[in-house]
């Protein structure tokens, strides 16, 4: 049985709202990313880390059967399970809204039984939302996303297109895809349907499919951070226009615009040191343009991090800005940000930076 949702109009939190595409549904401005936990995250610190995000006012946490990161059969699913014992300890799982995702084509044998090649066909998608709520331990999912499209396409800054030796014709119908999703919202197991890694052409397909009955998508989840504005290009309008908000991932680019990693460093513990991750952020002009934001946010007593997390957070188009951390120190420099303000001046120096270093790592 779905649970109530605060509607748009009642802030029962402090931090700013805003609302899930057109479904009423308000939001937080800053959603707590998740997809640490189980790998370099504990489950204490993972609770440590949900309890800080309620406590200054988020109330939308975002998770996928995939995680955590990077993808292990072993580890697959955990971030859920962590999400699901907190939820377990601490209750009020109806102020919350709670998105996760389901995996596209993959040949990663570990998601489907028998090692079957994942695709979002109907069949597999109940068996993967199943899962999920039985790892998170929820009757419903308010939010829940294809976390990259069945078909070829460029993925995660690979650039090209991916599955080459397939045909497209191989591609799972985006309406084959809909059907099922607006079954299960009927059924009560999921509430709205979004979208994650996707073209501005695919948001045009999927709104088109919707108009023959099927679940209208709510929000896209694509990569969004000062290196990599490249959803402005043709993505942003759409979002703005048929009100399919943006979730921006990786405000921080992967801890790269933290400058942790500038000069080849690699400090221990950190994501890319552990797990050699990074290759979408290690492309030629990215030390450039990281070092021009880093020299603006010093001549502005800004600290980077917040600068960044702050320019996410006041696009037009963007619903929710994705956060991420490994320590609670971290997560509370991030947090930090809601008190810094992009101003007109400060967007001008920060667009002629843009400028200069286009988007580096798309």
């Amino acid at each position: 049985m779905l649970g109530a949702s605060p509607p748009f109009s009642d802030q029962v939190f402090s931090m700013k709202q805003r609302e899930l595409g057109r479904t009423g549904i308000a939001v937080s401005e800053i959603c707590l990313g998740t997809m640490t936990f189980g790998q370099q995250n504990t489950e204490a610190e993972g609770h440590a880390q949900l309890d800080m995000a309620l406590d200054h006012g988020i109330n939308f946490i975002d998770t996928a059967e995939l995680y955590s990161i990077p993808p292990r059969a072993e580890t697959q699913g955990s971030t859920e399970t962590i999400i699901g014992s907190w939820l377990k300890a601490r209750g009020g799982r109806d102020r919350l809204v709670i998105a996760s995702k389901v995996v596209g084509r993959t040949a990663m044998p570990w998601f489907r039984p028998d090692g079957e090649e994942a695709r979002l066909i109907p069949r597999q998608i109940r068996y993967a939302l199943e899962g999920s709520l039985r790892r998170l331990g929820t009757d419903y999912i308010d939010l829940y996303q294809l976390h990259w499209p069945d078909r070829k396409i460029g993925l995660f800054g690979a650039g090209g297109t991916t599955f080459r030796d397939l045909p497209e014709e191989t591609s799972v119908p985006i309406e084959e895809t809909l059907g099922v999703l607006g079954d299960l919202v009927n059924e009560g197991k999921i509430r709205h349907v979004g979208l994650s890694n996707e073209t501005a052409w695919g948001v045009s397909k999927f709104l088109e499919a919707s108009r023959t009955g099927l679940p209208r998508v709510a929000a896209i989840q694509n990569a969004y951070n000062l290196i990599n504005r490249t959803f402005e290009i043709g993505l942003a309008e759409m979002a703005l226009q048929e009100k399919v908000g943006l979730l921006a991932y990786s405000p921080l680019a992967q801890g790269y615009l933290t400058g942790k990693y500038l000069n080849g460093a690699r400090p221990a513990g950190a994501r890319t040191t552990l797990f050699d991750r990074g290759q979408r952020y290690q492309k030629p002009g990215v030390d450039d343009a990281i070092t021009a934001y880093h020299t603006l946010a010093r001549e502005e007593g800004i600290d980077p991090v917040q600068l960044a997390i702050a320019f996410v957070t006041s696009r037009p188009f963007v619903t929710s800005n994705i956060i991420g951390a490994t320590s609670l120190d971290q997560l509370r420099t991030i947090l930090g940000a809601e008190n810094v303000t992009i101003t007109p001046e400060l967007e001008e120096k920060i667009n002629a930076i843009h400028q200069v270093h286009s988007n580096p790592a798309p």
